[in-house]
């Protein structure tokens, strides 16, 4: 089986300053796999060199096989990278019904069918279609943000700490949610994420990460895994 994403060896720097050291791994289609560690790490990085916000400038990124290192961010979108920035960073001027119609412009998909896709996935976003992005909670903008990235009917979803600012409840559905749209949909996740719990719970491999490099792997089925991560983290059961 041909996997969703390669990435191989990956350089990225922020000017003369190295961030990523030659990160490499690859995800399946209907795969859901974390990337895992402590802040300034270069997990962002990470993401924004895959998704095309940052330049790489060693090493290949391989989507669905075909080479994307050198195409820019709006030609990865096209080619199914579908991204959920940290902070969410929807259209706070856009009202929830707008958002969702960018997130799908490209598709040529009807209006009304991105929008019924997007309050059958999250019914509480039917009563909030008419409301400005701006005006919603932080839990309701990360459910908008999800719903607008998979309106562009990606391969593959890039997610940067979804947890973040969202409430227990909300946690909790969208961890359902993204289990349920990688077997539906046979979408590859790649989610950054602090919280450990969430993202044990919902990836099948954990990427631990720092410095800039993946420095282990660890797979659900490992039985060592709570103990790996307890030791990465300096935490003690």
């Amino acid at each position: 089986m041909q996997a969703a994403i390669e990435v191989s060896d990956i350089h990225a720097a922020y000017g003369r300053i190295p961030i990523l050291r030659g990160v490499s791994f690859n995800a399946m289609q209907g795969e859901i796999i974390g990337v895992l560690g402590y802040n300034g790490m270069g997990k962002t990085t990470l993401i924004k060199t895959l998704v095309g916000a940052l330049r790489c400038t060693a090493g290949k990124i391989i989507l669905s096989g075909t080479d994307i290192t050198a195409l820019p961010a709006y030609l990865r979108s096209r080619r199914g990278i579908g991204y959920v920035p940290q902070g969410r960073e929807i259209f706070p001027a856009l009202t929830v019904r707008e958002n969702i119609l960018t997130g799908g412009f490209s598709t040529g998909r009807p209006a009304d069918e991105l929008i019924e896709v997007a309050t059958t996935d999250f019914p509480q976003l039917g009563r909030l279609l008419d409301r400005k992005g701006g005006a919603l909670s932080g839990g309701e903008q990360q459910l908008l943000a999800l719903s607008r990235a998979l309106a562009g009917d990606p391969t593959v979803l890039l997610l940067d700490e979804p947890t973040e600012g969202v409430q227990p409840s909300i946690v909790f559905e969208i961890s359902d949610y993204l289990s349920r749209k990688a077997k539906e949909r046979n979408l590859c996740i790649v989610v950054v994420e602090q919280d450990i719990e969430f993202l044990t719970d919902l990836a099948s491999r954990v990427l631990l990460f720092s410095k800039g490099r993946v420095v282990r792997e660890v797979d659900r089925n490992d039985g060592d895994r709570p103990r790996v991560i307890e030791e990465f983290f300096g935490l003690h059961a």
